[in-house]
């Protein structure tokens, strides 16, 4: 049975065909009259959206005054997108940019909750990219809220697609790290980009970053690009690492290079080292990995909660508790193995030498 809404957008009206069936139309003032789909139907909006900007006078439209396409501009010219990091602006610039080109025309105080439930599903296939849409129209709106250029949120209930089963980016092993110093030795760029990522814990935006300027007597000091409050993190310079750096090759003020010693961005970066990784027989292997066989060895080494969040820049120990339970609970099994093989094993009860036989 069709649900009728309570209120019904602008210009729609609602009639009962001779069947019985609930029929909407869209018709502003003595324009044509439009069908549209059932209420509930996932191509309403984008229907109703259509007809509407249909009927808006052409000076309107080329102008773009309250289009979705206008909405963004204005915020992408705000603080609080000046505020975001490089990377996220990046990320959200080609979000941004194909909704315009998509849906830019439509009125952007038509974008209901269910617009966005729409762009979410029309990206379901790929989760990631669906969390970063909403990342990225939920930026905008909470910032029309601020700005009072909306009075509600279409984003605020909208939940993010379920994450895929399984731990995300692989994590490295020991074998991994050892095939790729095999096949980069000392004295290639790539060995430095492994080190660099391994003995530092940075993530790839921050890592790329680093240079000869952030290290002072042993200890490389850097503000993360990820934190929420940009936390500053102090690593010391381990021998392996200090070694690997004073034979190179590295840049001044980044010690992570290309082939022209120049520095490379988070996403070029990327790129180059999973080459680095297949040609060293490491598929879907990624730079995060790296990042989670550090935290793992830190963890297995002993390293408390609050000792991984200082070093790995995390906040709120969710993170870091992942890697220290799970260091705990294998040495708990180990614990448990030897106690069971223990209490397996046969008691051997020695019973001395034989004593010498008397003679005569």
């Amino acid at each position: 049975m069709q649900v009728m809404p309570k209120k019904l957008p602008p210009f729609v009206t609602v009639e009962r065909s001779r069947h019985g069936k609930v029929v909407f139309y869209f018709r502003k003032d003595k324009g044509m009259r439009t069908r549209l789909p059932d209420f509930n139907a996932p191509t309403f909006d984008e229907k109703y959206l259509t007809a509407l900007a249909a009927t808006e006078p052409q000076k309107h439209a080329k102008a773009g005054a309250g289009s979705l396409a206008w909405l963004i501009t204005r915020y992408k010219d705000s603080g609080a997108y000046a505020a975001l990091s490089t990377a996220t602006r990046r990320q959200r610039d080609n979000i941004l940019k194909g909704v315009a080109t998509k849906a830019g025309h439509h009125p952007f105080k038509s974008i209901s909750r269910k617009s966005i439930i729409n762009g979410r599903e029309a990206r379901a296939t790929t989760p990631a990219q669906a969390r970063n849409y909403l990342d990225a129209m939920r930026g905008m709106f909470r910032w029309a809220v601020d700005a009072e250029l909306i009075s509600a949120d279409p984003t605020e209930t909208v939940k993010n697609p379920k994450r895929q089963d399984g731990d995300g980016f692989i994590a490295w092993s020991e074998d991994d790290v050892t095939a790729f110093e095999k096949r980069w030795q000392a004295g290639t760029k790539e060995r430095v980009w492994l080190h660099v990522l391994l003995y530092t814990g940075l993530r790839r935006g921050d890592a790329v970053r680093l240079g000869k300027q952030h290290i002072r007597d042993g200890v490389a000091t850097i503000k993360t690009e990820k934190s929420k409050f940009k936390m500053e993190v102090s690593i010391p310079i381990l021998p392996v690492l200090a070694e690997t750096l004073a034979t190179g090759p590295t840049g001044d003020l980044a010690l992570i290079v290309g082939g022209n010693r120049k520095p490379l961005t988070k996403e070029s970066f990327g790129n180059y080292f999973r080459v680095a990784c297949n040609e060293a027989g490491l598929k879907r292997r990624s730079a995060h990995g790296v990042r989670k066989i550090g935290a793992t060895r830190a963890a297995e080494a002993g390293a408390t909660d609050k000792e991984l969040d200082a070093l790995f820049g995390w906040e709120g120990g969710m993170m870091s508790k992942l890697y220290t339970q799970k260091a705990e609970r294998k040495q708990l099994a180990k614990q448990a193995s030897e106690k069971i093989e223990n209490a397996q094993r046969p008691h051997l009860v020695s019973a001395g030498p034989h004593p010498a036989k008397k003679l005569g």
